[in-house]
């Protein structure tokens, strides 16, 4: 979509308060089918009445961005932490077998929105290699399938409507086994890419916000730079360090507008302005891993050139 036509969209946007996550992401999937993962998202955070619900949209379509062959109408969910955390030393959960007899068994202890999804991508372990590294791959398993049992976490402090699960694997079927290595392929780039596409939707929320509750037009003007910025880098390559310095700078122009429309929610409607003031914590989730990011990125960038 052009970006003038997506803005005049944006800004016309008619919110949406379905009753739950599971309606509402249902009622995202099929409006915003056919377009590209990171407008589905900023069109997506527009609609949503709450950031949970802008949330959703934005790792929905993250995921799809991650792995452009899955079905447009997928509802996924990512498997990745397990016990010892997500680096690649941590995953135990294994991938047995080959083609239509590999299973997948293990445990994964905070998927977000398990309970919603139709289809899980597993982070699983072929062993290790000739170097001694674990060998990942991702799996695409059916959430309600055989071998699979989902066990609801309590709701957090913030976005409590965003739900999160353990989910368990006992041999469970693969439907697929996704090609490339399933770590640099898929679990390195997908907090970049995650980081992306949330921020897309938490962008588009707040520019609908802006318009509905008539706050300042310049503000509105920075709110679509922001935009404009993030849906440029959701076609940079995501392993590059030019990528991470962009998006650092890109984030924390976000986190400002952030604080900065915490008078305007203020103004307005008492209830949503005390979901805003509850929920926005979420902008500084994972911040050390994203310092960690940029902080390597720089690395990268000085290293002396051969």
């Amino acid at each position: 979509m052009e970006l003038g036509a997506l803005v005049a969209q944006l800004l016309a946007t008619p919110l949406d308060a379905a009753p739950g996550v599971a309606a509402w992401m249902e009622a995202h999937r099929q409006a915003r089918a056919g377009l590209s993962p990171v407008d589905a998202a900023i069109l997506g955070g527009a609609a949503a009445d709450r950031l949970a619900y802008a949330f959703a949209a934005g790792y929905a379509a993250a995921l799809h961005a991650l792995c452009p062959s899955l079905p447009d109408g997928a509802l996924v969910a990512f498997c990745a932490t397990e016990a010892g955390g997500v680096h690649p030393r941590a995953i135990a959960t294994r991938l047995d077998g080959a083609g239509p007899a590999a299973t997948v068994t293990g445990h994964k202890r905070f998927v977000t929105f398990a309970e919603h999804a139709d289809t899980l991508l597993v982070v699983a372990s072929e062993g290790a290699g000739a170097d001694g590294r674990n060998r990942l791959r991702v799996a695409v398993v059916a959430a309600r399938g055989p071998g699979v049992t989902l066990s609801p976490l309590p709701p957090t402090p913030f976005t409590p409507e965003m739900g999160h699960a353990e989910v368990t694997l006992d041999a469970a079927p693969a439907l697929e086994v996704l090609p490339g290595d399933g770590y640099a392929r898929y679990l390195k780039p997908f907090r970049t890419i995650e980081d992306v596409h949330v921020h897309a939707a938490l962008l588009g929320h707040l520019a609908a916000a802006a318009r509905r509750g008539g706050w300042p037009q310049p503000f509105q003007e920075r709110v679509l730079a922001g935009i404009s910025a993030v849906r440029a880098l959701s076609a940079a390559d995501a392993s590059a360090p030019g990528t991470h310095l962009a998006l650092a700078g890109a984030l924390a122009t976000a986190r400002g507008l952030v604080e900065e429309s915490g008078a305007f929610w203020a103004g307005g409607d008492p209830a949503l302005a005390a979901r805003w003031e509850r929920d926005r914590v979420l902008v500084m989730v994972a911040e050390k891993a994203r310092v960690a990011r940029t902080t390597a990125a720089w690395s990268r960038i000085d290293a002396p050139q051969d």
